[in-house]
This record gives C-alpha cells, structure tokens and sequence, in this order.
C-alpha cells in the first residue's frame, strides 16, 4: 500500500475543518443574534447535543478506535481489497443496526434523556422545548455515525477530501435554514432542529458516494456476527467504556450548567471559539496520526512510528499553544466581536468571555490526548484509556460539582481543563513501556520550549493590545478592523518571534506544504 502522507493529511483535513469551524461561528453568530442565551437557544442547544453526545460515544470514538486500526492493518497485510470490503460491509451492518434500535428507544425515552442532560430544565418551558426538538434531531445520530465510519475507511486508504469536507454541510445547511426561516418567518428553534436529520441526508451521501468511488459501495442489510466482527466487538467495548466516560465528563458540564440561567448558552459559544483551533489541529491529528501509526507498527516501522507521533506533536504543539495563549490574552475582545449584537448583551459576553479563557487554558491537553491516544488504539489496546478515562471523569465530577456552589457555572470549565491535564498526565505515563515508537527525540525536546516563549511573548503584545483596541468596539463598523489587527499581531509577532528563537523553522512548513 501506498503509505500515507502525514502532512498532506494534515492539512487536508485541518484546512476543511478550519472551513467548518468558520461556518460554525457564522451560525453561533446568527442563533446568538436571534435568541440570544434565551430559553429556545438552551433547549435547542441541548436537544442538538443528544445525538453529537452518542455520535462520539458510538463512531468517532468507541467504534472507529477499533475499526481503523483493524481496516487499516488489513490494507497493509496480506488480505485483498475484497477481503477489507466485506469486512467494511458487515461492520456498516452491524452498527447501522444497533443504531436504529438504539434511536427508537431514545425517541421513547426522550424526557428521561433531556433531564440526564440538564435537569435544571425541569419544571419550566425549556424542557418541553428540548423534548420536541431531541425528537426531530436525534435520527441525525444514525446518519452521522454511519458517514463517520465511512470516513474512517476513507482516512484508512489515504483519501482525506471528502471525510474532511462532508461537515462543512452541516453548517451550510442551517445558514440556509436560517436565512429562509427569517425571510418566511418559520419558528426558529424548529427551523434548527429540523435542519440537524437534512445535514445528516447530505453528509452521509457525501462520503458514501467517496466510499463507492473507491470501491467500497456499502449497503444497509441484516448483521453477521463473523469472527471479526466478534473481535470488533471485543475491542471496542473498552473504548466504548472509555467514550461513555468520556461523555458523562461532558453531561457533568451540562448539568452543572443548566443551574444557572443562560449559562448553557455561554458555555457554548465559548466552546466554539476553543474548538477551531482544536478541530483544526487536534481533530486533524488525531484522524490522520491513528491509521498511519497502525500501518507502521503492521509493518514493523518502529522508527516510522516514532518519527510520526513526535512531528504530529511538533506541529500541533506549534499551533495549538500560541492559540491557547490568545483565548487567555483577548478573551472579551474576541466574545464582543464574535457574538455581542441583537439578543446578545455585554452582560452575556462577560460570562462567555470568562469560560473562553479558562477553556483556553486546558487546549494543548485536549490537542496532547489527540496524538497519545492513537499509541494505544493503534496496537489495539482500548482497555487502558478506558482507566485513564475514569480517572479523568473523577477530577472533573469533583471540580465541577465541588465548586459549583462557591463560583458558580465557571466550574463545569474548570472541571473540563483539569480533566484535559489529568488524562494527558496518565496517557504519557502509561505510554512509557510502549518502546522507542512512543519516545520524544532531541528535536521535540529542544523546540518545545522555544515555542512556549514565542507564544507567550505573543500573548504580552495581544494583551496590550487588545486593552487599547476594546473600548473602540461600542463602534459595530470597527469590530472586523479590529479582529483582524489583533490576528494579523499574533501571527506576525508568534511566527517572528518562533524563528528567531528556533521554534521552528518556516523553511520547514514550505517543504511540509509541498509533500
């Protein structure tokens, strides 16, 4: 097999999640302009969160941990492509089916689902709302977990367009939907919750046509329960295990949240900022790092191995922590730019603006388990990180939970930060008996902490900077002027700075580009 090209890949799937997270905000920014952090955007916001929760809970994270590895080995061992194909087909099979059981049942038990998610709904007008909405949206799980498991095929052979392109159509489709719902005059919050099923139609049919394309044309049809789909089975159980922690860590968040009176909705928006650059790098590595780590170890590339895993966290690291530095230096500015119109006041930026640094703290780590975890998944161990999954679902219960009552909805952030560190800690830790594969080398070593100075001296200017440029935002005409001269500041100050210091060199990201 051709062997995947690490960069490339990277920057296929980075550049079009970017895209996505673009289309994200601009849909933040209208639902934030229409309602505001009102009971509608909470209800919405919630029943939306439902099918995501258990998408990653099923396809992106417990069932294709297990199934790219195993796919991924079979490209690069002696099986056909027909071999891989049938084995592609009766894992399609056998998740399609368990997840048309599985949505049933949650369209019974839709109110029991709501208050597990925020049972600070009850008893007021937002859980009926939630309910109904949970209902139209939820059938987005079968779709979307089926599209993942394809786009793990996909990422598996090398093939990283249209995996990394079908989520830009979930956003296109509620800008769509919200600019025809403003001009009939349609209800929001249905008008959202009915768009989620039409994304999944169009997202789903964007990487099975991709799939087919490449000889991989899968069909819904009665499960097998074959030997390897029995190991499927046995290999993903951990890291379902591992993934249900992981989402009860986000439901904590939630209910924690749904005690306060908009902060839902604050934690949201500050959740979106956050999740560019995690989508963009984080996400990124992680999708391309899994199958080609899998395929080296397959064919016994140790050094490959070790090669790829410290140049994935070279470049996250790289991007992610001047990142991370940002959302701490400017958080009110980039709040007041983003989000502050229509429905969404000053007060409301406040609290989103305190969530979006505290967040911003714990972003290397969220990046860090993107590329520790693919060490684990790629020899098949999912048993493990479901250990550390625990762990980390004890400091975030106790910080959460612990310090709701003396500051509040902050605490579901600051439980998710600590969380991120924790289970960095424990998957580096658990990671030092896998041999030289999961070592750093000099030239890690040596750039990381070059990169720390240049993102924090970054940050010293941005701070500065954005303590002058605030007060000119009460003038709506100046915030686009003013977001772009504080990015334009970080990345000319960051990347200045890096090379000077030996950070990096950006002789090296052409050469990158280029491969």
């Amino acid at each position: 097999m051709k062997p995947i090209r690490l960069m490339s890949g990277f920057l296929t799937v980075g550049g079009w999640t970017f895209a996505s997270r673009i289309l994200g905000f601009l849909r933040d920014m209208a639902i934030a302009s229409m309602l505001g952090a009102g009971p509608v955007a909470e209800a919405f916001l919630i029943a939306f969160s439902l099918p995501n929760m258990f998408r990653r809970f099923f396809a992106e994270g417990a069932f294709n941990m297990a199934f790219v590895p195993m796919f991924s080995k079979k490209l690069e061992g002696d099986e056909t492509q027909a071999q891989a194909r049938v084995f592609a087909q009766d894992a399609f099979a056998a998740l399609g089916s368990v997840l048309i059981v599985f949505t049933v049942i949650a369209q019974i038990f839709m109110p029991a689902l709501v208050l597990a998610m925020a049972s600070g709904f009850a008893g007021d007008e937002r859980f009926d709302l939630a309910v109904l909405f949970g209902r139209i949206a939820f059938p987005y799980i079968l779709l979307i977990s089926l599209a993942a498991l394809l786009s793990g095929l996909l990422n598996a052979t090398g093939k990283f367009f249209a995996a990394a392109a079908a989520p830009v159509a979930l956003n296109l489709v509620f800008l769509g939907a919200l600019g025809l719902g403003n001009i009939f005059g349609w209800n929001p919050g249905l008008t959202l919750a009915w768009s989620v099923p039409v994304a999944g139609v169009i997202q789903m049919g964007i990487v099975w046509r991709a799939a087919a394309a490449e000889g991989y044309r899968l069909y819904p049809r009665l499960p097998r329960l074959t030997p390897e789909v029995r190991r499927l089975a046995v290999i993903a159980g951990p890291a379902a295990l591992a993934g249900g922690v992981v989402q009860v860590n986000l439901l904590i968040g939630r209910q924690v949240a749904s005690y306060f009176d908009g902060a839902v909705a604050w934690l949201n928006y500050a959740d979106r900022l956050y999740q560019l650059p995690l989508g963009v790098v984080g996400v990124a590595i992680g999708v391309v790092l899994l199958p080609d780590l899998s395929r080296r170890l397959r064919a016994g590339d140790t050094a490959g191995g070790r090669d790829a895993m410290n140049r994935a966290a070279e470049v996250s690291l790289a991007l992610t922590i001047p990142a991370a530095v940002a959302l701490i230096a400017m958080p009110h500015a980039l709040v007041t730019i983003l989000f502050q119109r229509g429905a969404f006041d000053a007060a409301d930026t406040q609290s989103t603006a305190l969530a979006v640094a505290v967040y911003g703290l714990g972003l290397p780590s969220f990046v860090l388990q993107k590329v520790l975890q693919p060490l684990f998944f790629a020899r098949e161990d999912t048993k493990r990180p479901f250990y550390i999954a625990l762990a980390s679902l004890a400091i975030n219960l106790g910080m959460a939970v612990g310090l709701s009552p003396f500051i509040g909805y902050i605490a579901a952030a600051w439980g998710t930060t600590l969380a991120g560190w924790g289970t960095v800690l424990l998957l580096w830790i658990m990671s030092r008996g896998m041999g030289e594969a999961a070592q750093t080398d000099a030239r890690f070593r040596s750039r990381i902490w070059r990169i720390i100075v240049a993102s924090l001296a970054m940050g010293a200017i941005l701070a500065a900077l954005s303590s002058v440029l605030t007060p000119m935002l009460a003038n709506g005409a100046l915030k686009l002027p003013i977001l772009l001269a504080l990015v334009i500041s970080g990345i000319v100050s960051y990347f200045g700075i890096g090379q000077v210091i030996g950070a990096f060199r950006l002789s090296e990201f052409k050469r990158n580009l280029k491969r």
